[in-house]
């Protein structure tokens, strides 16, 4: 099994709650893949520096300047503070960009209409990812090496050109590349012939992976203002629904667009929860 797991920047931002979930993660068995936001950090960066944070439906219009900020932030300190808090719980993890090893390619968004505005909207230096753009073999790699790859929101266009990502889009593009990468399974271990050294293509094998979306709630609210409001189960016509109630807005809408097409694309199982109840099993489950 592989689990992906992302992280929000408020639990980045929180150097308890880190500590806690960090501990967790470098706990949790098999192999896993962590990526993480900064959102939060990143705002506060911006702030402190005269710029004024600028989002659209909780995702960052990202500029020259912007594009810096966040890099320095999220390819910077958040990433090698959570590598080194892990190498310290003896895990031993990589801090990368989707530029280090090719590992994730990004497509410049083009200006988009976004109806809540009823405008256009030119997100500047932004991507956009899909499965097909994570290199799915490279990290295997890492995996098959007990490596564990930490990858923050900033990727690359292969043209030499850094793009900030949503962060819950690379996690669920990632989790649908592995979900569906076929590895080669050594001959000792195969029981499909006698001959080769590695299976066919046919014989290639999956591994089963799992989505798991940590923030500071313990899972999806019914009423952002009741903590023990947690909607156990979604599926897409509760999802329309809440959506068209309010109960889900902001950075909560491209988390569960993102979490459905992963389902549809091989994932296993995506968990929203409290980063403090990784190991745990409350949270919303995506149906």
């Amino acid at each position: 099994m592989i689990k992906v797991v992302k992280i929000g920047g408020n639990v980045v931002d929180n150097p308890s709650l880190l500590r806690e979930f960090v501990k967790d993660f470098a706990a949790m068995p098999g192999m896993k893949v962590l990526i993480h936001g900064g959102g939060v950090m990143a705002s506060q960066m911006q702030k402190e520096m005269g710029m004024v944070p600028k989002m659209v439906e909780g995702r960052r219009v990202t500029d020259d300047e912007a594009l810096k900020v966040v890099t320095m932030v999220y390819a910077g300190w958040c990433n090698k503070n959570i590598v080194a808090l892990l190498q310290a719980e003896g895990c031993n993890a990589i801090g990368l960009t989707g530029a280090d090893g090719n590992a994730i390619k990004a497509r410049k968004r083009p200006p988009v209409h976004v109806e809540s505005l009823g405008e256009e909207v030119d997100y500047g230096y932004v991507g956009d990812v899909t499965a097909e753009s994570v290199n799915a073999k490279f990290i295997y790699s890492l995996l098959e090496k007990g490596i564990v790859p930490v990858f923050n929101a900033i990727n690359h266009d292969g043209n030499g050109n850094l793009l900030n990502t949503n962060a819950d889009t690379i996690a669920s593009s990632v989790a649908i590349a592995m979900a569906n990468y076929r590895y080669r399974t050594p001959r000792e271990v195969c029981s499909r012939c006698e001959e080769c050294t590695f299976c066919s293509d046919d014989g290639r094998l999956t591994h089963v992976t799992d989505l798991v979306y940590c923030f500071e709630k313990d899972g999806v609210l019914y009423d952002k203002d009741d903590d023990s409001s947690v909607i156990p189960e979604i599926d897409r016509e509760k999802f329309a629904q809440l959506k068209a109630e309010g109960r889900v807005a902001d950075g909560m809408i491209p988390k569960l667009t993102n979490s459905f097409k992963a389902i549809d694309s091989g994932v296993a199982k995506v968990i929203i929860k409290h980063a403090r109840n990784l190991l745990g099993t409350t949270g919303t489950t995506l149906i």
